[in-house]
């Protein structure tokens, strides 16, 4: 099991306090990783949904909202965590675009508004043309929403998306199901819709406003919390990578002659730089086993007579005995 994997099942109050994620968020947030690991904990425990997907997930998720230098407190609506399919993932709340567009110094006026029976007076889909005017609202039924912007230089752009059309827009990409902010706050998230179509089509983007369109309701980036590896350990791992990809040669085992010289010259041999001459293997003789030349003793033998005692022998040594060497 892998670090990541191990990690995904740590509650998110124990991997704030893990050295390499608090290293993490102070690389971005620097003096601020206090407050911001604090918002991570605080969101998890106001909704549990969170709290039972991938934790790492919901470190990466936050850390979207703290590249781009977005609140995640889930009440001001900038960012939401929200859950999916078992992870966590960053919407960027229309808040948060309007934020970044002001960030690029581009935009002159922006806003995104509800439009209710009465208010709109006329709207042409090719030209995107809107005549609104809210005195003549007549009841609070929303019909629509509205996204407007005036860059400095003049140019100016309105959007509008009926209510069935931000309704079509919710069924086909809301992720989360009860937990989506479209059923905690539909309102916000219709704007933010419009918005978004607005300037993804139509305004400048500057770079933060760029990475918050394509980091939206998409699936975190893994983080690498391990980025503090020693130079030695990874040398180590390219050099048996290295190794274990050349072929495999048969060695021959050289046998060693314990002389004296020969261990000089090993030694000598060792404190030089240059290449190493190959060493020829020596073959050591064979001693043949020595064959006793057994022949000249057989043929003694053979000249031994092969006495026995006669008579006379046999009653004297059965009367004194053998006789004792002295």
């Amino acid at each position: 099991m892998n670090q990541q994997n191990a990690l995904s099942r740590v509650p998110v109050k124990q991997l704030v306090k893990n050295a390499q994620v608090k290293n993490m968020i102070a690389n971005v947030l620097h003096d601020r990783e206090p407050q911001f690991a604090t918002s991570i904990v605080s969101i998890v425990n106001s909704n549990r949904s969170l709290a039972n997907v991938d934790q790492m997930s919901v470190i990466q998720s936050a850390m979207v909202a703290a590249t781009l230098d977005l609140p995640i407190d889930q009440n001001l609506g900038y960012v939401w965590l929200v859950p999916y399919k078992g992870k966590a993932q960053a919407q960027i709340g229309y808040k948060g675009y309007i934020q970044l567009a002001q960030r690029s110094g581009q935009y002159r006026a922006m806003n995104a508004v509800a439009v209710h029976e009465g208010e709109l007076i006329s709207w042409n889909p090719l030209t995107e043309e809107v005549a609104f005017d809210p005195m003549k609202k007549v009841s609070d039924t929303v019909i629509g929403y509205i996204g407007y912007f005036k860059l400095l230089n003049g140019f100016e752009k309105t959007v509008y998306w009926t209510k069935e059309q931000i309704e079509a827009h919710r069924q086909r990409f809301s992720k989360a199901g009860g937990n989506s902010p479209w059923k905690s706050d539909f309102d916000a998230m219709a704007k933010k819709t419009v918005l978004k179509d607005l300037l993804t089509k139509w305004g400048p983007m500057s770079t933060q406003m760029a990475v918050a369109a394509s980091k939206d309701e998409a699936d975190p980036d893994p983080v690498n919390i391990e980025a503090d590896e020693t130079t030695k350990d990874k040398q180590a791992e390219d050099l048996f990578n290295q190794v274990s990809e050349l072929p495999q040669e048969s060695v021959k085992e050289v046998p060693k002659e314990n002389t004296q010289s020969e261990q000089t010259t090993a030694k000598t041999a060792s404190k030089k730089v240059n290449k190493p001459t190959p060493i020829k293997a020596v073959e050591k003789e064979k001693k043949e086993p020595a064959t006793e030349k057994t022949d000249d003793v057989n043929e003694i033998i053979k000249t031994v007579p092969n006495e026995t005692p006669d008579e006379e022998q046999t009653e004297l040594l059965n009367h004194w005995g053998e006789p004792v060497n002295e």
